[in-house]
């Protein structure tokens, strides 16, 4: 798609409809937080009398604070539409706005990188998006990004394709090759609960009562009818009872959470070299990663996952850094977690390769790497044993069986938890891939380019010196900026790095006798 003349393509607003969601969404506020606390003044309890209580001059408050915030935020939203214009030319893509100061700002279209869409449950309602224009480059104060909020759902479909969309190659590699790559399955919702979310909405779940209704000043009436329910019962079973349906209300929120991200989840390979997830229940979402940035993909296994046979697939790509850290996982997610299988085979679509490297075989580490984990599991699982230890000594018996329960139960988990960090250890050649897996908690397989190791890093500390370990980390553009293979054999690491990029290391490498060099730990 050709874009219009430069200087002579009219400026454009966002959405106008923008004011009426401004005035809901502050309205809607103004009466959760209101509500709440004018009801708990009067002393009513919506419980056990209802709202007939609340006093006539409350209800009157409320409704006047409600339309007064709903105006504001109108009128706020009106001043902002009226000083915001953007346009893309054939070079740049520019924004004008502000209240008091006008800003201006300008990217230029060969360094656009990404456009994500997105549109929570309000903007929905009325066929409306946020528009995210990145360049992938970090900056503290968002000089890389244009963000449009909102404008409709047609003229965010423009702009995505109008940015992002390259023509494809005639009977290039990529010809024959476009279309869905990986779509939802409603089975994956079973992963959901094993993730550590579940434990999280669980102390939610049994907290979040008692704060709500503190609110409305019916604290003690929720404690005396909870009380009710378990009057002649232990305290071990209520605790019991309270946490089994604590974990089941996480557990269910858990799917909730899931459905809400994933649902009509579908990965597709667009015409022209971009890979495009589109997902979302409430709040949907598009985003989208030019094909030509991608140096490799990240099968990442956490714990709960891992242990249901499950693996996500995360893109390892140039071009995708953000300045809220915190979206940047959301912003490489290229598959949730789904079977182990299942994430292989679209790991290999991902790449366009035979067979996916991150189910390549891997070369095991020397058995010093188990011994270095062993030690750091045993001594962190052994500080609470040691100061429990000490309170018994110098307070008495309570804390003596404690002490012993700790030591019963966390020595063996961290030497569980060393022995699976060790075997989770590898790194391996496959094709135009290097591969390399470590972690226990989130176990991370990354295949990356050979191509797009720009540099090696060579890690080795005292410890492992003895122990002829080395930790080596691949340095690239994309991802992480640097992948490690942890604690890996001195002369076998060597080797591999310079197999994986020829000519990089070898200046910088001396060659032993092998006589003279230090022994490995161990096979």
């Amino acid at each position: 798609m050709t874009a219009p003349p430069g200087d002579q393509e009219p400026w454009r607003r966002i959405d106008r409809r923008a004011m009426a969601v401004a005035a809901l969404a502050m309205g809607g506020l103004g009466v959760g937080a209101g509500a709440p606390a004018l009801i708990g003044a009067t002393g009513a309890d919506p419980f056990t009398e209802g709202l007939g209580d609340v006093p006539a001059w409350a209800l009157l408050l409320l409704s006047a604070g409600v339309l007064l915030l709903a105006a504001g935020g109108a009128a706020v939203e009106y001043l902002r539409w009226t000083r915001t214009r953007y346009r893309v030319g054939p070079e740049r893509a520019e924004l004008h706005t502000g209240l008091l100061l006008l800003r201006r700002r300008s990217l230029a279209r060969e360094r656009i990188r990404t456009v994500d869409l997105t549109a929570p449950p309000l903007l929905r309602v009325f066929g409306l998006v946020k528009v995210r224009i990145g360049t992938g480059e970090h900056s503290d104060g968002g000089e890389s990004t244009l963000r449009l909020h909102p404008v409709s759902r047609a003229e965010g479909e423009r702009l995505r394709r109008l940015l992002l969309d390259r023509p494809a190659p005639p009977g290039g590699p990529q010809a024959g090759r476009d279309g869905e790559l990986a779509r939802l399955d409603l089975r994956w919702a079973r992963y959901a609960p094993l993730s550590f979310v579940t434990p999280l909405l669980a102390v939610g779940a049994a907290g979040g009562p008692l704060q709500a209704s503190e609110w409305f000043g019916a604290q003690g009436a929720l404690i005396d009818w909870v009380g009710d329910r378990f009057q002649g019962a232990g305290a071990a079973r209520a605790v019991t009872v309270i946490a089994a349906l604590a974990l089941f209300a996480g557990a269910i929120g858990s799917i909730g959470v899931w459905a809400e991200l994933w649902w009509a989840y579908r990965l597709v390979r667009e015409p022209g070299g971009t890979l495009r997830v589109r997902r979302g229940l409430l709040t949907t979402r598009s985003l989208t990663i030019e094909e030509r940035r991608l140096r490799g993909v990240d099968l990442v296994e956490p714990l709960g996952a891992r242990i249901g046979g499950a693996a996500r697939i995360d893109a390892v790509a140039t071009g995708l850094a953000t300045d809220d850290s915190a979206r940047s996982a959301d912003l490489t997610t290229l598959l949730p977690a789904a079977p182990r299988a299942l994430a292989d085979t679209v790991a290999a679509r991902v790449l366009r390769a035979a067979s996916s490297p991150t189910a390549a075989p891997l070369t095991r580490h020397p058995k010093a790497a188990l011994g270095r984990r062993l030690r750091w599991a045993t001594g962190a699982a052994a500080l609470p044993v040691a100061a429990l230890t000490a309170l018994a000594c110098l307070l008495g018996p309570p804390f003596t069986p404690l002490a012993v329960a700790v030591a019963a139960v966390g020595l063996p988990a961290a030497a569980l938890l060393a022995r699976e960090a060790y075997r989770s250890l590898g790194h391996g050649l496959a094709g135009d891939y290097l591969v390399t897996r470590s972690g226990v908690l989130r176990r991370s397989t990354v295949a990356l380019q050979r191509g797009g190791v720009i540099g090696w890093t060579v890690r080795q500390s005292l410890f492992q010196r003895r122990a002829g370990l080395v930790t080596l980390t691949a340095t690239t553009a994309a991802g992480a900026g640097g992948y490690d293979v942890r604690d890996a054999d001195q002369a076998e690491a060597l080797t591999f790095a310079a197999e994986a990029v020829p000519g990089l290391l070898e200046p910088f490498l001396t060659r032993e006798p092998a006589a003279d060099r230090p022994p490995a730990g161990g096979a």
